[in-house]
């Protein structure tokens, strides 16, 4: 059958980048949810009987959001322009309105983060992304959790998975921001517990996504700031979520 052209302001164009992006996102297991910067090419290819298979090229940017938020990319954050990982994905998936079908065939997305020379160019200042492996982000990330644990109303603690992005700025010394994720645990805060990390994780898991910062200084002590989500593995498919599983 004929490969059309449609233009990518289509409007079925943009209806089958929007729900090929959300199946990405779905797929995907690690990372941050990607929301949609532009569409680079469509090819459309008709079925004998109903329905078009697309084939997409489309360029995203990484989000606020973990993927394991489950959100849809429309309603999560974008980062700023020093902070944003760039990426393209290739997608082939096939539509049919008269039988509620969306199914995405195959995909391919590579990312890689803004380079540093152009970070430097439009923010001198502001702190570009490190390995978050590095000891320094781990080390920040137990603080930062260390602060949760003490102040949120869980009933057991929650230890450190592993830290997802890191990066540094000198401030009134050097400052850490750091995004990791956590699990709750066995040991109940009722009890007082030497070393989190030797907590069993507690079944059925509980991950958080948390964003943190410590600000080191010479004359005062450590200041840790952080904020958690929590997400149950077992929470109740919602509307959308039901919705596209029929699909």
């Amino acid at each position: 059958l004929a490969l059309l052209s449609p233009c990518c302001d289509d409007a079925a164009v943009e209806e089958a980048a929007d729900l090929a992006l959300r199946q990405i996102n779905a797929d995907r297991d690690e990372g941050y949810i990607l929301s949609l910067y532009r569409i680079v090419s469509a090819r459309e290819q008709p079925q004998e009987i109903t329905g078009s298979v697309f084939y997409l090229i489309l360029d995203v940017v990484d989000t606020e959001c973990h993927v394991l938020s489950k959100k849809l990319w429309k309603d999560c954050k974008t980062r700023p322009a020093h902070s944003t990982v760039y990426g393209q994905c290739k997608a082939i998936i096939y539509i049919n309105h008269a039988r509620n079908i969306a199914h995405l065939n195959t995909y391919e997305c590579t990312l890689q983060p803004a380079p540093r020379r152009y970070i430097w160019s439009v923010c001198p200042d502001c702190p570009a992304d490190d390995s978050p492996t590095k000891p320094e982000y781990s080390e920040a990330a137990e603080r930062c959790l260390a602060k949760f644990n003490g102040e949120s109303e869980q009933t057991h603690y929650f230890s450190l998975l592993n830290v997802t992005r890191g990066s540094m700025q000198w401030v009134i010394g050097p400052a850490y921001f750091v995004e990791f994720l956590i699990q709750e645990t066995s040991c109940s805060k009722d009890d007082k517990v030497a070393d989190i990390s030797m907590c069993e994780p507690l079944p059925p898991e509980k991950i958080g996504f948390c964003k943190g910062s410590v600000v080191n200084s010479r004359v005062e002590q450590p200041v840790t700031s952080v904020s958690c989500e929590i997400y149950s593995q077992q929470d109740p498919a919602t509307e959308e979520e039901n919705q596209e599983a029929n699909q």
